[in-house]
């Protein structure tokens, strides 16, 4: 939201009051309050009608440092809040000649003592960003509602990201963003995920702390500022400082909570009955039967809203006419290895058998007459349960448990965005009477905070019956603490070359503010998709954390594009699953350190300044660099950083830094492994469910003199690991098993000459050595 007109001038009815020094500075065991004056203090006289901004600089947590701006402080609290993971700091207070210090961990605020109004912001001695005279401030509009505001130095060269899944160009700078749910598609400014919390190449992030509208201008309203507010009295910001933007990116997860491990069978093919198709059992069997007979490997059948009746989202009943008996459904499915996911929303529509039930219990949410808030957007006279009852969510839950009773494996939580207010364009009742929840929460704070109340009660229920790392969902809308309910996917894309452009975008932004699990609609899910652009997007899908054919009113089953694409739906997917000991390793760096399975390039590059703009390829997980192709001509121009890079499809070398510009059929595309790599694959690539642990392949790319490696390798149900490492001094190389069983498989690739092998008979290719040995020790000595 801008509030100037140019450098000098405030909009017109806009008052603007900024403090101007700090007049008093007050410490306590855990905090440093400021008292800044709107005016000058010149003479005592000065204090007279004069407002006044009560900054208290705390820390919730080691590394980061809270601000809480405050100009009225008597309003009653009414939002709801986010459930922060805070702890007990004792921070260290310090003073020089000019300033005053509160010191968190390493990260550090510093306030002069006299003089004009700042706050400067540091890590180990090094500035992060700073607030001026014109930072923080009061602002009224002209029909009398306040908001605060803050604004922080934004340096030459600095780079803002983040801010949830947006569809716009990764790099945030130059875009105004307001922190608002909506159901408005891929393909526009709108987002599905909204999270206040923007992350900078310079190592530190910056988390607002509130469940409303947050609106940021990031370098937008004035070039060399961060601008964010909120309505109201009060806002509380927190920065925190890091030594790499992974630090920065653990710290944060460590606040707002690490995703939750999801079970090894969600990494595998999801196959979407699609929204608007006419399939009813029979499809479904006959789906699942033919992926088997392709040999495509398929993990989880997926129906969406139709299993139940037109009017009646959501009922949770059967269409008994096109699924008359779901249970023997079920266990046809499972006892063909098939997981079954159920299409829900959090709307009960007026038909649906549920209605009168929750009307009578009073389970909705009403408007500030008592009656409950309807409209006939999606479903004729919905209603929308409200979370904030306890009641009401017990009785969401019951029916939830009453299908995984009989086998339901998954939900995908769709929906969750459309959220009334009291100033929206929800309906009319909703614009004269304002919105009421049980809880007594304003509906501005309930607006985002939604979708964590209904994906946390889903996944809660999936959890208790069916165990820890068991549980996942798949959900579209997000708030800050969505990422602990995984899997998040990508919403209504198009169905277009641009369409996956700015579907991976969105990935990109969503990995960086806190999300580790991520998936989209493979082909598109508007209609339209051709066969070409369903290959290119399911090289991209397979090569995601998570997996799914899903459309609007087409079917995206592999062979109606074509026995090409049927060939290329099994050729991927079996990579995928073969790679299950790297991807699951990686998931559970995820649950451990917060870092995404899909990564932007800067993440793992942050010295290189290209890849800092690099919106088109990806680090899967800490090791591969994939470049999907987005042309109809087969052509990709990718970015390959510093090191030795090996395409593990094409076996081709890569000396970095260069661009690359190159052609690719349907059977590979840029996936490159970075030089001293160690990439371990399993024995199977027909399920995502087998022992990661046993008959290896361990391939060391590119291996340096005096370097050592390692690789930690976990178990599909997460309760065993073990460790590959491999050390190279001068002509001898030693790998090293522990916890790993039977014969394993060893590739060096790039060496070709081989005196002797402590065990295994050496096997010379194209790529380098082979070896077969029993797990534990093999040591190799080179010419």
């Amino acid at each position: 939201m801008k509030f100037t007109n140019g450098t000098w001038l405030s909009k017109e009815g806009f008052t603007v009051e900024a403090p101007k020094e700090i007049f008093e500075v007050e410490r306590t065991d855990a905090a440093l309050t400021l008292y800044a004056p709107y005016k000058a203090q010149k003479n005592r006289s000065d204090s007279v009608d004069c407002g006044m901004m009560t900054l208290r600089i705390s820390s919730p947590a080691p590394n980061i440092i809270s601000v809480r701006l405050c100009n009225f402080k008597g309003r009653k609290p009414r939002d709801a809040a986010f459930r922060l993971n805070t702890r007990n700091v004792t921070p260290v207070f310090a003073e020089t000649a000019d300033e005053y210090v509160f010191v968190s961990g390493s990260t550090e605020a510093r306030v002069p003592k006299s003089g004009k109004f700042s706050v400067r912001f540091l890590y180990n001695g090094r500035i992060l960003t700073s607030s001026g005279i014109d930072g923080p401030a009061h602002i009224t509009d002209p029909d009398g509602r306040s908001y605060i505001r803050e604004r922080l130095d934004l340096d030459v060269g600095e780079h803002i990201f983040g801010l949830g899944e947006r569809f716009t160009p990764m790099v945030r700078n130059g875009q105004s963003v307001d922190i608002w749910n909506e159901d408005g598609g891929c393909d526009s400014d709108q987002a599905y995920k909204n999270i206040p919390f923007f992350l900078s190449n310079r190592s530190y992030g910056v988390f607002v702390n509130s469940t409303g509208r947050v609106s940021y201008e990031i370098g937008s309203e004035f070039p060399s500022k961060t601008q964010f507010s909120v309505p109201g009295e009060t806002m509380e910001y927190f920065v925190l400082g890091g030594e790499s933007m992974k630090h920065v990116l653990t710290l944060y997860s460590e606040l707002v909570g690490r995703p939750s491990l999801p079970p090894s069978w969600s990494f595998g093919l999801w196959l979407s009955t699609s929204f608007v198709t006419d399939y009813d059992e029979n499809t479904v069997l006959e789906f699942a039967e033919e992926m088997i007979e392709r040999g495509i490997p398929l993990s989880v059948i997926h129906l969406d809203s139709y299993w139940m009746k037109g009017f009646e989202w959501t009922g949770f009943l059967w269409d008994s006419d096109r699924f008359p008996d779901p249970a023997a459904m079920i266990r046809k499915l499972h006892e063909l290895g098939i997981r079954v996911c159920l299409w829900i929303n959090p709307y009960i529509a007026q038909k649906s058998p549920l209605f009168q039930e929750g009307l009578d219990a009073g389970f909705f949410v009403t408007t500030g007459s008592g009656d409950v808030w309807q409209w006939d957007r999606w479903q004729a006279g919905m209603a929308l349960v409200d979370f904030t009852n306890p009641m009401a969510r017990g009785w969401y839950q019951k029916r939830l448990d009453d299908l995984i009773h009989i086998g339901v494996d998954s939900f995908k939580t769709d929906f969750g965005e459309r959220i009334p207010v009291a100033d929206s364009f929800y309906g009319a009742k909703a614009l004269k009477e304002g919105i009421v929840y049980r809880g007594g929460l304003s509906a501005e704070s309930m607006h985002n905070t939604y979708a964590y109340l209904y994906q946390e009660a889903v996944f809660e229920v999936l959890e208790k019956r069916l165990g820890k790392n068991k549980a996942c969902i798949f959900a579209r809308a997000a708030s800050v603490g969505c990422q602990q309910f995984p899997v998040h996917w990508g919403g209504d894309c198009p169905s277009s070359y641009s369409g996956m452009a700015e579907t991976l975008r969105g990935g990109l932004s969503l990995a960086v503010s806190g999300f580790a699990f991520w998936s989209h609609d493979i082909g598109g899910f508007s209609d339209g998709c051709d066969p070409d652009l369903y290959i290119r997007w399911l090289q991209f899908g397979l090569l995601s954390s998570h997996s799914r054919l899903h459309g609007n009113g087409q079917y995206k089953v592999p062979w109606m594009y074509g026995e090409e694409a049927a060939e290329i739906a099994a050729h991927f997917t079996r990579l995928k699953l073969g790679m299950m000991p790297y991807l699951y390793s990686a998931a559970i760096e995820a649950t451990t350190l917060g870092l995404p399975l899909l990564r932007p390039m800067f993440l793992e590059f942050p010295n290189d300044e290209t890849c800092q703009m690099l919106d088109r390829q990806y680090m899967l997980g800490a090791s591969l660099l994939c470049a999907p192709i987005m042309t109809d001509t087969g052509t990709v121009r990718y970015y390959v950083p510093k090191g030795v890079w090996t395409n593990i499809l094409t076996r081709d070398r890569v000396e970095g830094p260069c661009w690359r510009s190159e052609k690719h059929d349907y059977f590979t595309l840029p996936l490159l492994a970075r030089e001293n790599t160690i990439l371990v694959t399993g024995k199977s690539d027909d399920t995502t469910e087998y022992d990661y642990l046993d008959s290896v392949t361990i391939t060391v790319f590119e291996l340096s003199d005096n370097r050592q490696v390692s690789v930690d390798i976990f178990s599909s149900d997460a309760q065993k690991s073990g460790v590959v490492r491999a050390s190279r001094k001068g002509k001898t190389i030693l790998i090293e098993t522990e916890g790993i069983k039977g014969t394993c498989r060893l590739m060096l690739t790039n060496v070709f000459r081989i005196k002797l092998a402590s065990q295994g008979v050496p096997e010379i290719n194209e790529w380098g050595t082979l070896f077969v040995f029993s797990a534990g020790k093999i040591q190799i000595e080179l010419l």
